[in-house]
């Protein structure tokens, strides 16, 4: 059998995390996290990583390796680092499941992360040092009104993002949508995507139920515990920003809440808006277990 990575994609709370587990049991691989902001060892509650039991069960790879102070860990690092470990696992091991809902990750390791020429270092520093200057609604309104189709599918809320783009299109004069649109690396395995959707209204509830949960699970106490390095880019992130705010007494707690609830369900909006554009993904329902095997094992045994 040819070396194969299974990719479960989708948005945040359709239920990733379980069908990759039961992936992972049946074809008897390991896991690979491809979303962002599991990344951080610091951020457990707010991130939904996978529970201790769940980390048991099988053994994962690319959850807690970095700290919020990493200074930039980007997807092409990602793209990098993957690789180099897929290497050495596929000596020993035919199939590895890689799940998440960062579209930007998943998309560096399946198809590669586009080398953009940019300037020189010293402009290149200068136009770093500019943006770094800017506040997150500047950066909001420069790229919506450079790259409007960027713009429409970017985490509005991540000034990393925001950045990266505005670098990119001042250094070429060119839409940072257009040149994401390269080549399409190859790969020495063989892929697999899976998508899970669920109705807009049942995902929407299962956001709001997941935001719940974390508040009993003890997400203000995390976010307390990390408000002194709130100004770290990690941390201008969903779930953590909205606690922020009510800890300065911007926000009651009820407002924050629903406000995390209502960023979450625009973030999983913007996450399908990505994940739709990809004619590979195969997409089913989280209850459709069977048929997503079935396909799966169709796949593995094409030639």
């Amino acid at each position: 059998m040819k070396p194969t990575l299974i990719v479960v994609c989708g948005p945040t709370a359709v239920g990733k995390t379980s069908l990759s587990i039961e992936l992972a049991k049946l074809f008897g691989a390991e896991i690979i996290s491809a979303d962002s902001r599991q990344f951080y060892r610091e951020m457990n509650i707010g991130t939904a990583k996978p529970s201790e039991e769940e980390l048991g069960e099988v053994l994962h790879h690319f959850i807690n390796n970095i700290s919020i102070f990493t200074k930039h860990y980007s997807a092409g690092k990602f793209e990098y680092e993957v690789l180099q470990f897929l290497e050495k696992y596929y000596l020993h091991k035919s199939v590895a499941v890689m799940v998440g809902g960062s579209g930007l990750f998943i998309n560096a390791v399946c198809s590669g992360f586009d080398k953009i020429e940019t300037k020189d270092e010293s402009e290149l520093w200068a136009t770093r040092k500019f943006l770094n200057t800017q506040t997150l609604e500047w950066l909001q309104n420069e790229v919506e009104r450079l790259d409007a189709e960027y713009f429409e599918i970017v985490d509005k809320k991540n000034p990393i993002r925001l950045k990266r783009a505005l670098e990119i299109i001042y250094s070429t004069g060119k839409k940072y949508s257009e040149q994401r649109i390269g080549k399409k690396a190859e790969r020495p395995f063989h892929i697999i995507k899976i998508g899970l959707t669920l109705p807009r209204e049942l995902l929407y509830e299962k956001i709001n139920q997941r935001v719940d949960v974390m508040m009993q699970q003890g997400l203000l106490d995390e976010a307390k515990a990390l408000f002194i390095n709130k100004k770290l880019p990690a941390l201008n992130t969903v779930g953590y920003t909205e606690l922020f705010d009510f800890i300065e007494d911007k926000l009651s707690l009820d407002e924050a809440v629903a406000l995390i609830k209502q960023n979450t369900r625009n973030y999983a909006k913007r996450q399908m808006t990505w994940f739709k554009k990809d004619e590979n993904i195969k997409w089913f329902q989280p209850n459709e277990k069977a048929e997503i095997v079935s396909y799966i094992e169709s796949k593995l045994n094409t030639p």
